[in-house]
């Protein structure tokens, strides 16, 4: 093997390790990369009819433990479970100890379906819908706030989402 061929063979050694670490990382730490999202709602008219404060759950373990477990959820406070793309998405209600609203929205920021979910034991219905984001609030949230399918939904990750739940 000749000093270029080496050189060309490490090339796409370091390539592929790269590439390699690159999906690790993106599976590893998810799809949006941040812990925080504020999560707007508004009508067709863009009137604001409510903000979540919303913890992000953008890895498949964070997806698959989303609020199992968890004793009970803030008012205005939620979860905002981010995938790459829209897809056909189902949820359940493991070991949840308490009822919440689901909203699916699709990947042009629109609610695709919106489910009030109570506490069950197994098996557990599925709840499913079209998104690329799934936000689950607590009981009630979407009916007090006139929320409906149609509705857009806007999302700001990081410093901007930090920045309006202190404003």
């Amino acid at each position: 093997m000749d000093a270029r061929t080496r050189r060309v063979t490490a090339a796409l050694a370091l390539v592929v390790a790269v590439l390699v670490v690159g999906v690790v990382a993106y599976s590893l730490f998810g799809v949006s990369g941040h812990e925080r999202a504020t999560v707007t709602v508004a009508d067709a008219n863009g009137t604001v009819l409510g903000v979540v404060n919303a913890t992000v759950a953008d890895s498949e373990a964070e997806r698959y433990r989303g609020l199992s477990g968890t004793a009970s959820l803030a008012n205005g406070s939620g979860v905002l479970f981010v995938y790459a793309g829209a897809a056909e998405r189902t949820y359940v209600m493991r070991e949840m100890n308490f009822p919440i609203d689901m909203v699916f929205v699709g990947a042009d920021g629109r609610i695709t379906r919106i489910y009030h979910a109570e506490p069950e034991d197994p098996p557990y219905r599925g709840y499913t819908g079209r998104a690329k984001w799934v936000l689950e609030v607590p009981e009630g949230w979407t009916t007090r706030h006139g929320v409906a399918a149609g509705d857009r939904v806007t999302v700001a990750y990081g410093a901007a989402a930090k920045a309006e739940s202190e404003g």
